[in-house]
């Protein structure tokens, strides 16, 4: 027998290895084909075989998820699973553990869902900075739903009962099969073109993923996003969950919360003010109560049955307070005459005619002084200024050309010659005499 050179592996250790490499390179797949050999255990564990036309593998959905599905799955069904590869240990066996199924047409919406949120959130339409705030006290609501449908009737309802005197415009669209999201999209186009409502509801009862489908239309998305007015989405069930409700300002889980929510602060201020009236007027009775006790006892005292009692003493304190001032008034009188007559005899002592005689007569003298003063300044100003004259007089060059000097000036410059250097023969100059110019021509000297 010949030795073998390759490794030799246990069972175990080749279906771990088997593992290891399987289950990581196929993590999370999804697969399609017809369900065959369908067991259902006590435990709520779904097994299965999905099929094609060649070949077959296990799978298995476990109770976890399995009591999420609408409806049990049945030998026959055409289906798409998504799930990841296990290999079990004990029988050598690899298997899918399907963590969701759907139905065959479903699966294919359920692809162009998940790319389509994608889309729309790695462009932000999620994000809560996107997010419109709802008008506190919106004067008009309007609504894109069918005008057939339940959810108009519940939202009136619960308009009526929370808020009445409420307006209200209806859109009346397709929520479901072909044209359905051109409609929708054009409805909330025209709300914000038109400025018609204040916030908007956009809504349909619950359904199937197929009848939702048109609120995961590219044009519903965009329309919702670009609109200037805030959206409630009301999309199917609690458990219905659509592309228009991440791109929405708020999400209700129903129509009747859209409604409560259109209308929230109007309700509460509305509620908070019958609160606050009831409580004023229970307040007011109270206190009306308390001061009509607080009367009746103070009517019945003794100084409101007697009067004298009460105002006896204020009486004869205010008969003395009388006398004491007419004493003080009489006393007060005499004085001032006294203090008067003395002023008089003051008075006359001064003779203000006299002072009067004597202040003109100093201020006589005083300007006769201020005169003549004013008058020996005048003449020796003059007497400096004749003196100025003179010298300015002798310092003028008129008075020097008289003594016989001249000024020679150049013609072409006019300006004055102060050295013989400045001169060239046959140059043409001017004299300054004192009585007028003379013009000559520079000799060369000896």
């Amino acid at each position: 027998m010949s030795a073998i050179s390759t490794k030799v592996y246990t069972v175990s250790e080749i279906t771990q290895a088997i593992k290891q490499h399987l289950e990581p390179r196929f993590f999370h797949i999804c697969l399609k084909g017809e369900i065959t050999n369908f067991k259902k255990q006590s435990s709520g564990h779904l097994y299965f075989n999905l099929k094609d036309d060649h070949s077959q593998i296990s799978c298995v959905l476990f109770r976890g998820n399995a009591v999420k599905l609408d409806k049990e799955p049945k030998a026959g069904d055409m289906v798409m699973i998504k799930g990841s590869i296990s290999v079990y240990a004990p029988r050598g066996s690899y298997q899918v553990i399907a963590q969701e199924l759907v139905y065959e047409g479903v699966g294919d919406l359920l692809l162009m869902l998940h790319e389509l949120k994608k889309k729309y959130h790695q462009k932000g339409y999620f994000e809560p900075s996107a997010k419109k705030p709802l008008p506190k006290y919106p004067k008009t609501i309007g609504v894109i739903t069918s005008p057939t449908g339940a959810v108009i009737q519940d939202i009136l309802h619960v308009l009526k009962r929370r808020f009445k005197g409420f307006q209200l415009i209806l859109n009346p669209v397709k929520v479901q099969g072909e044209g359905a999201d051109v409609e929708i999209a054009k409805a909330i186009d025209d709300f914000n073109r038109f400025k018609l409502v204040d916030v908007m509801i956009v809504g349909r009862g619950g359904g199937s993923l197929e009848d939702l489908f048109a609120f995961n239309k590219e044009c519903v998305i965009e329309a919702i996003f670009k609109s200037d007015i805030p959206i409630i989405a009301a999309i199917g069930h609690e458990t219905d969950v659509s592309l228009a409700d991440f791109v929405a300002d708020v999400r209700a889980p129903t129509p009747s919360s859209a409604a409560e929510l259109a209308v929230k602060e109007k309700s509460q201020q509305q509620e908070f003010l019958l609160n606050a009236d009831q409580h004023c007027l229970n307040s007011l009775r109270q206190l009306l109560k308390q001061c009509k006790l607080k009367m009746r006892a103070i009517t019945t005292q003794r100084v409101f049955t007697t009067p004298d009692a009460l105002l006896g003493p204020y009486s004869q304190a205010l008969d003395d307070i009388t006398l004491k001032i007419d004493e003080l008034a009489g006393k007060q009188t005499e004085i001032r005459a006294l203090h008067l007559a003395g002023y008089a005899k003051q008075l006359a002592a001064f003779m203000p005619g006299r002072q009067l005689q004597s202040h003109r007569e100093n201020l006589r003298r005083y300007a006769e002084w201020l005169s003549e003063n004013v008058q020996k300044q005048i003449a020796y100003r003059k007497e400096r200024l004749i003196a100025l004259e003179k010298l300015i007089s002798s310092l003028s060059p008129t008075n020097i050309l008289k003594k016989g000097y001249c000024i020679p000036f150049a013609e072409n410059t006019s300006s004055v010659i102060i050295s013989a250097k400045q001169l060239h023969e046959n140059d043409p100059i001017t004299l300054q005499f004192h009585d007028g110019k003379v013009g000559t021509i520079v000799k060369k000297g000896t």
